[in-house]
């Protein structure tokens, strides 16, 4: 029996209020609830889009806040530690009373053309495009999407796998920091960490800026840049290497210990950290990673010492 629609969009808004607050922990609980019905992420994300919409306008001022809960609230009045967010998170509860309105007001179905979809540390997910073209996204990544043209993208951070139908009317373009890629018939992967810009290419091409550098990355080479600095860093991969993450392996050729902890973080939804008297460190090996997510497993191999601070991993010396 079909999920009611109604039911569906008040569980995906209570998912939106949930995830505002800093310290959201249900992570496995909201993958499997998008995973049950395809129909659920795409409610979720338009009322994730509504509620940054909303948060825009009262900033400036173009929408009234709504007024505080009372302290003795009416009995059908769900207070907001129960909703599972705090004040603060949510700019005195304005926007989740806006969003609620939205849904009731069926305004929800004029939403702009871009939309995000985001994925949580440890999760990974894969998306189909109009046009054909897939898009798999590694942990912690955020893209953001038209969907009045199914052949633009933006990575705003993380990591995605890019397998492009090839079109040479309408090429498809990633942007990512302040570069744009184009593709030339393509199965590349793209990491964007920090100001940093890391390319691969394991089929057809891709152009670095072809309105300035113009650098083409064919099959097998992968390109690094940070933003503001002219130097772009070039070298070669192994095409059956690129993306290893989405079989749960991690192949190194000569990458800082600070990528290897980022890889890390992204994959196993642990915060992993490399101490900045190994951050420089190069590695060169494999990681096959389990599903238990055993980060001080990798100590020997990765030749440093693994250590929890807190809720942190961090990757040092190793001692005598």
């Amino acid at each position: 029996m079909a999920e009611d629609r109604h039911d569906m969009e008040t569980a995906a808004l209570d998912w939106v209020i949930r995830l505002r607050d800093p310290g959201f922990d249900g992570w496995e609980e909201f993958e499997a609830w998008l995973a049950a019905d395809p129909a659920r992420a795409e409610a979720y994300h338009r009322l994730a889009t509504a509620d940054q919409d909303m948060a825009g306008l009262l900033a400036a001022g173009l929408l009234a806040a709504a007024p505080p809960v009372p302290a003795e609230a009416p009995a059908n009045v769900v207070p907001l530690r129960r909703a599972g967010f705090t004040r603060r998170a949510w700019l005195g509860g304005a926007i989740a009373a806006s969003v609620a309105g939205l849904v009731g007001f069926g305004m929800i179905e004029r939403q702009p053309s871009l939309y995000q979809i985001e994925t949580a540390p440890g999760m990974r997910r894969t998306v189909t495009l109009d046009d054909g073209s897939r898009i798999a996204l590694n942990g912690g990544t955020r893209i953001t999407l038209d969907r009045k043209d199914a052949r633009h993208a933006t990575l705003d951070r993380g990591e995605a796998l890019f397998d492009v139908v090839h079109d040479e009317k309408a090429p498809f373009k990633v942007l990512v920091g302040d570069a744009t890629l184009v593709d030339v018939g393509t199965s590349f992967n793209v990491v964007r960490d920090g100001r940093v810009t890391a390319v691969q290419v394991a089929e057809g091409a891709v152009v670095y800026n072809p309105d300035s550098e113009a650098v083409r990355l064919d099959a097998g080479r992968r390109l690094r840049a940070v933003d503001g600095d002219p130097h772009i860093e070039l070298a070669a991969v192994a095409p059956d290497a690129v993306a290893g993450w989405r079989e749960g392996r991690l192949i190194y050729d000569g990458q800082t210990m600070a990528d290897v902890a980022a890889d890390l973080s992204r994959w196993s939804g642990e915060t992993v950290r490399a101490d900045p008297r190994v951050a420089g460190q190069r590695f060169r090996g494999v990681l096959s990673l389990g599903r238990d997510h055993d980060v001080a497993g990798l100590a020997a191999l990765l030749d440093v010492d693994v250590r929890r601070s807190g809720r942190e991993w961090i990757l040092s010396p190793r001692t005598p």
